[in-house]
């Protein structure tokens, strides 16, 4: 099964890009495949309503989008990681997002898909929850199936990452969480029970 996990900075190497590469590790380790994205070497722009993709289900403006689209819609499993910089997600991210809207229109390609989201800020309440909510209410306008970190919205954490101990609790618990999901619901798309 393929994991697609979306680093949302436009900053190399920083915390979003390390989350991500913790998840890739994580997934392949336990037995998946996982193609990252990330969005500081793209070039993604601003979504323009041409409404090009009301018919021919492309960007018409962006190969990039195009490109990440075909990651994303190939997947069984979507991550998407954003930093924190006013309250919500990043612009990169949510140009991304809304250039999907042609998976959206060509009979809803993200369906089904499961998905996660972790959000990195420079203080414990930086925005991190209402940047997993943006990334959730993406997820849900797609009609996927959402995770969080088994207790909570998704990964809240704070940076670096990798200092802040209960942050890095619910990253590790939302990667869990997918990982548990994808298992139960398989490449078939049939849930099975736990045993």
């Amino acid at each position: 099964m393929l994991v697609a996990c979306v680093s949302g900075s436009p900053r190399k190497g920083e915390n979003s890009e390390r989350i991500v590469e913790k998840a890739r590790g994580f997934f392949t380790e336990n037995g998946f495949t996982c193609e990252t994205i990330l969005l500081s070497g793209t070039t993604i722009t601003p979504c323009i309503n041409c409404n090009y993709c009301k018919t021919k289900h492309r960007c018409g403006q962006d190969e990039e989008a195009n490109r990440v689209n075909d990651i994303l819609s190939g997947a069984d499993g979507i991550l998407l990681v954003s930093p924190v910089y006013f309250g919500g997600i990043s612009g990169q991210l949510k140009c991304l997002m809304d250039k999907t809207l042609p998976l959206r229109r060509d009979g809803m390609r993200l369906k089904g898909k499961i998905g996660a989201a972790i959000a990195v800020g420079n203080s414990r309440n930086g925005g991190q929850e209402l940047a997993v909510k943006d990334a959730h209410a993406w997820m849900l306008i797609h009609g996927m199936v959402i995770v969080g970190d088994n207790s909570h919205f998704g990964g809240t954490v704070r940076n670096p990452f990798e200092e802040d101990g209960p942050g890095g609790e619910t990253v590790k618990g939302t990667l869990e969480a997918m990982k548990s999901l994808l298992l139960r619901v398989g490449p078939s798309g049939k849930v099975t029970r736990d045993e």
